[in-house]
């Protein structure tokens, strides 16, 4: 079993990830549904963690200085994917969050954490992307003390349209010059529902992403 249908098997066992019809939130009826905040234990959250420093070694390498967490999923995230690249791999990285309001007492800002210097490399770790409406509300912030986003990376690539007919991925590319990964995506769960056999589910799959996805 390969790392992508491992993940997905785990997704599932955690009851992450759910197949049937759900409605999303800009309307569409999905055959499929993603909550990254029903990891709920202490091994999961292990597990995860080293599938995303897996997966940021994989695409991104190891040439950054930071993770950076928007509020609120990927505040776990981050500190999980930098506890894995460190115990698994070895790879010391600072990790960072944002508040969802700056605060105005105390150390004050909008960020948690601290804060790498101006110029540092750092990697946006979020769970699933669909519009990219994370990097649009965060990276300004990021921006403003001078780091270089480069890189994201998402446990699910929906790879659904953005706001234009091209895909989030596109888009971020083209518009912020950000260049996305996942551990997997909306084909890595379409190839998985046809390899094990679930035609049903599968079709359901191939008439969503026909619709809906890009690439």
């Amino acid at each position: 079993m390969n790392a992508k249908e491992q993940f997905i098997e785990f997704m599932l066992s955690q009851g992450v990830l759910r197949f049937g019809e759900f409605v999303t939130k800009s309307g569409r009826l999905s055959p499929y549904f993603v909550n990254t905040g029903l990891y709920s234990t202490g091994e999961a959250a292990q597990k995860l963690g080293e599938f995303y420093a897996a997966a940021i070694l994989e695409h991104i390498g190891e040439d950054f200085d930071a993770l950076f967490g928007p509020a609120y999923k990927g505040i776990s995230l981050a500190a999980l994917t930098a506890e894995a690249l460190w115990r698994v791999h070895g790879k010391n990285r600072t990790f960072f969050y944002n508040r969802k309001e700056a605060k105005d007492h105390g150390e004050g800002g909008s960020f948690v954490g601290k804060l790498p210097e101006r110029g540092a490399r750092v990697v946006i770790v979020e769970d699933v992307v669909t519009a990219g409406t994370a990097v649009r509300e965060t990276l300004p912030l990021l921006q403003a003390q001078g780091y270089e986003v480069k890189d994201m990376i998402v446990s699910v690539n929906r790879m659904e349209k953005g706001q234009t007919e091209k895909s989030a991925k596109e888009e971020l590319k083209e518009t912020f010059d950000i260049s996305l990964s996942a551990i997997v995506t909306a084909r890595d769960l379409y190839d998985y529902l046809v390899e094990k056999g679930q035609t049903e589910q599968a079709a359901k799959m191939k008439a969503y992403m026909d619709t809906y996805c890009v690439g």
